[in-house]
């Protein structure tokens, strides 16, 4: 499996980078507002998180319109080779979806609730298809579940047709909220989660490592002191 970074901070992106952790980013115009960036300077930043990742950067275009969701695309594409334009599960959005991939642009289909919304993205030419865990949970639903039939009917088909360069479209894992749905997900074969920077430290910890390396602390101290 692999993580990609959500967030928009880029002290959190310098971070995890260091750590081999990360294969690519998420990010959008709201997490970008809560580090106090205006949306006016959104495509510079996007920018910025390019040159310090290595992999794709999920941008997501705000237009609820076709035209305007492909032109959208078409200028978040322009910033960098490995942006990624991130577009809602609607009708407009497949029309845009369909359009972009036609252009070789790569699209991440967001807001993915179903097994027919993600077959739709597939057959569109989606590249990723981000099925949410977290907004099932905040309806007393099993999001888990879900992520897990999404990948068990996609990976009955090929969708290579109609992708980006004849790539395998790739279920994401999206609004990860803690370590065992990181767990859940990559038992299920889910190919990507996006993480929070405070749920990818939380996923190194561990009670036992935490015992062991106090006890390997208070033998180092004996053996200093001797």
């Amino acid at each position: 499996m692999k993580f990609f970074l959500d967030t928009a901070d880029l002290a959190e992106i310098e971070e995890a980078a260091s750590w081999g952790a990360i294969a690519g980013v998420t990010t959008n115009p709201t997490l970008y507002a809560r580090t106090g960036g205006k949306l006016s300077d959104f495509h510079n930043h996007i920018k910025r998180i390019c040159e310090i990742v290595d992999g794709p950067v999920s941008a997501e275009s705000v237009a609820m319109q076709r035209d305007e969701i492909v032109r959208d695309g078409l200028e978040l594409a322009d910033i960098a080779d490995n942006v990624v334009v991130k577009v809602p599960t609607m009708v407009e959005g497949l029309a845009a979806t369909h359009e972009l991939a036609r252009r070789g642009v790569p699209v991440n289909m967001t807001l993915c609730f179903s097994v027919p919304q993600a077959l739709l993205a597939a057959r569109a030419g989606a590249r990723y298809v981000s099925p949410f865990i977290g907004r099932f949970d905040d309806i007393s639903e099993d999001g888990l579940d879900q992520v897990s039939n999404i990948v068990g009917a996609l990976s009955q088909y090929d969708f290579s047709d109609a992708t980006v360069h004849g790539e395998r479209i790739e279920v994401i894992a999206a609004s990860v909220r803690s370590a065992h749905h990181v767990t859940q997900c990559a038992l299920m074969g889910a190919d990507i989660a996006t993480v929070p920077f405070g749920v990818l430290k939380k996923m190194v910890q561990h009670p036992l490592t935490d015992r062991g390396l106090e006890s390997f602390m208070k033998d180092w101290e004996k053996v200093q002191g001797a």
